[in-house]
């Protein structure tokens, strides 16, 4: 892969897409949604091919339903750029403005990143969310998927620029703005986190593997997306019938996302009521691994330990991506927020509470982009957050942090005008 040249055609179509209205890039991305529909079966076709391939090599199931598409899917990836659409463009809007004492006017205006790569595993669907994401707010973008999903990336992509080209003629649309890298060696992957100049910024989206070594190995700027040791913390004060739908909904709904909780922290003062409540709806379905306290507690429940093991130390701050949950007993909420703090990944921790005082606390004290009170962290995406898709979910403090819509793909500049003013 020459990535420079990649990167050559890619400024050229960011700097034709930077002057493009909203208008005329709304009608490129309704092209798009034509497109995808009218290749919905080659996209199909290609995926099933993927997920074949990653059952014979062993994948755990988890993440094939991550890597698989299927009709619901199209439909939810078609959805999610028809809300694209509907949002205003953030190109051009004025964060602030003010006049100098000296006469000069000073706008702060957003405007595109520019180029900008994104490193993500299996998932095609991010595809065409970060394709969209970036071509509403005026950034072309080079995507490297996982070799897993190489055959639905490039159908989705050949989609794409042919929805993109559709329009090309009559200045609606810009195909140079989205390029695919070929995911034919791992060398890419260096070739993109060492072009300086190149490209503006890279995202990783994955495993803390993915992230570790774009974080460490980039000498472009990074935008961290963090991989998901999430927590739910139920308080002594809870509607322990709410904890478990909580807990069942955030851990086995997709338990390969990385907005599935990890580890489920209880307050001691209730722990012999509600773990074997818990042990108990997750039987058969979710594998337990307990501190010393709660492996006791089940132990001498009806419910008894068959789903359930003594934990290792390892096994705390640890991102399983499959039906399997670290539980731990604690003795209040502070110690609560001390232990997330210590394991968690920044992403997204929840307290189920009937006690308002802990809630707030809880919100205040926790290190992480999303913070819940009584809800499942399975909401920490761009979709539920209203933003149509995300690029991913930002864990940093800089830019931008948590579900990362079109503003997040955007940064600022300032336009000063005068009438011959100097210094």
């Amino acid at each position: 892969m020459n990535v420079s040249e990649i990167c050559s055609s890619l400024r050229a179509g960011s700097n034709e897409l930077a002057l493009q209205t909203a208008a005329q890039k709304n009608i490129a991305l309704s092209s798009v949604i034509n497109s995808i529909e009218k290749n919905r079966e080659a996209i199909l076709s290609a995926n099933a091919e993927d997920v074949a391939a990653a059952r014979a090599k062993g994948m755990t199931e988890s993440l094939v339903e991550r890597l698989a598409l299927d009709d619901k899917k199209i439909n939810s990836i078609i959805d999610s750029i028809r809300i694209i659409i509907s949002q205003t463009d953030p190109v051009g809007e004025e964060t602030a403005g003010w006049k100098t004492p000296g006469g000069m006017t000073i706008r702060q205006v957003r405007v595109p990143l520019g180029v900008v790569a994104i490193i993500y595993e299996s998932r095609p669907n991010v595809t065409a969310d970060a394709f969209a994401l970036a071509y509403k707010s005026g950034n072309a973008i080079l995507l490297r998927g996982s070799s897993s999903a190489l055959k639905s990336n490039r159908a989705i992509v050949a989609a794409i620029k042919e929805g993109l080209e559709a329009d090309e003629a009559q200045g609606f649309g810009v195909s140079s703005a989205i390029e695919l890298a070929p995911c034919e060696s791992h060398d890419e992957v260096q070739q993109i986190l060492t072009a300086t100049g190149d490209v503006d910024v890279v995202l990783p989206r994955g495993g803390a593997k993915l992230i570790n070594m774009v974080v460490e190995t980039a000498k472009v700027p990074v935008i961290q997306t963090g991989a998901g040791v999430c927590h739910l913390y139920v308080d002594e004060s809870a509607d322990l019938e709410m904890a478990v739908n909580i807990a069942w909904n955030a851990k086995t709904q997709r338990p390969g996302a990385c907005n599935a909780i990890e580890c489920i922290l209880v307050n001691e003062r209730i722990a012999d009521k509600f773990l074997p409540e818990l042990a108990g709806h997750f039987a058969d379905k979710v594998h337990l691994k307990c501190d010393e306290k709660s492996f006791e507690i089940l132990k001498k429940s009806e419910s008894g330990i068959k789903n359930a093991e003594l934990a290792r130390d390892e096994d705390f701050g640890f991102e399983f991506l499959d039906l399997i949950c670290a539980v731990k007993v604690v003795t209040d909420v502070n110690e609560a927020v001390s232990y997330i703090n210590t394991h968690n990944t920044k992403h997204s921790e929840c307290i189920v509470t009937e006690n308002r005082a802990n809630a707030r606390l809880f919100q205040a004290k926790i290190d992480a982009a999303c913070v819940y009170v009584n809800c499942s962290t399975r909401f920490t995406d761009g979709g539920e957050f209203g933003f149509g898709a995300e690029l991913g979910i930002s864990t940093q403090k800089l830019h931008a942090r948590g579900p990362m819509g079109i503003k997040a793909l955007t940064t600022t500049k300032y336009l000063i005008d005068g009438d011959g003013q100097v210094r």
